[in-house]
């Protein structure tokens, strides 16, 4: 065979490899979006492309989570998968940075200092008990985007400020310091079960980042962190 057939045959390979994780794709979309049918279809294609994108080869996670910032804080806009038995775990509040916005996020940022959230996909770490109490470290997957994540201290953990009861008062959660916090009742079960090398996708349709994000590219691109890696 010569190189031509060879790169040929290399093209049809790879194509045939991409034709079938997107059709695996659509298909747990299809199954995730019935569990949760107020998540806009296209956060969740994006999040299971780049769930795809993190881990080409090696085994999914056993949960994923998925953050719609372009929703108000007053509306449930964190979802968590089983992905095994592909079935919705958790539909809660969750909060963002002060200077991401008020009840409508609209600036992110992956500096310290800037009191904000940042977009993009991370890996589940460790759990720990800190000045926020039981809380969930986050290693971001995207140079540049959300890379300084743990650095940032940008953890998972429980606030009074996320309650029906603030919504009622002030017309939106509170705010943290640019961690996604959720209701105090929830955030250990919550940690507990996607701890430990799980995926968690942060939507909002910043230009910029579904520009430059290497795990929403139609390659894939090359030298992203694997799931897996968390917890190192």
């Amino acid at each position: 065979m010569n190189r031509t057939s060879l790169q040929l045959l290399s093209l049809l390979l790879a194509a045939s490899v991409s034709a079938h994780a997107q059709a695996r794709d659509a298909s747990l979309v299809d199954t995730l979006a019935r569990a949760a049918p107020k998540l806009d279809r296209k956060v969740l294609e994006l999040a299971a492309r780049a769930l795809r994108c993190a881990a080409p080869s090696a085994a999914p996670p056993s949960t994923l989570s998925v953050i719609d910032y372009s929703r108000p804080s007053t509306e449930p806009r964190l979802w968590v998968f089983d992905l095994a038995r592909q079935r919705l775990l958790f539909e809660e509040w969750v909060a963002h940075g002060r200077n991401t916005g008020g009840n409508l996020a609209t600036s992110f940022s992956n500096e310290a200092g800037s009191y904000k959230s940042s977009l993009g996909a991370f890996l589940t770490a460790e759990s720990y008990v800190g000045g926020n109490g039981y809380s969930l470290r986050l290693q971001g997957l995207e140079p540049g985007i959300n890379d300084k994540a743990r650095e940032r201290a940008i953890v998972i953990h429980g606030a009074p400020y996320v309650s029906e009861q603030l919504i009622r008062a002030q017309g939106r959660l509170g705010r943290s310091l640019g961690c996604p916090a959720v209701r105090a009742s929830v955030a250990r079960p919550l940690i507990d079960t996607i701890s430990g090398g799980s995926f968690l996708f942060a939507y909002y349709p910043d230009p910029a980042w579904l520009r430059r994000s290497q795990l929403l590219d139609a390659d894939c691109g090359q030298g992203v962190a694997s799931v897996g890696a968390a917890g190192r």
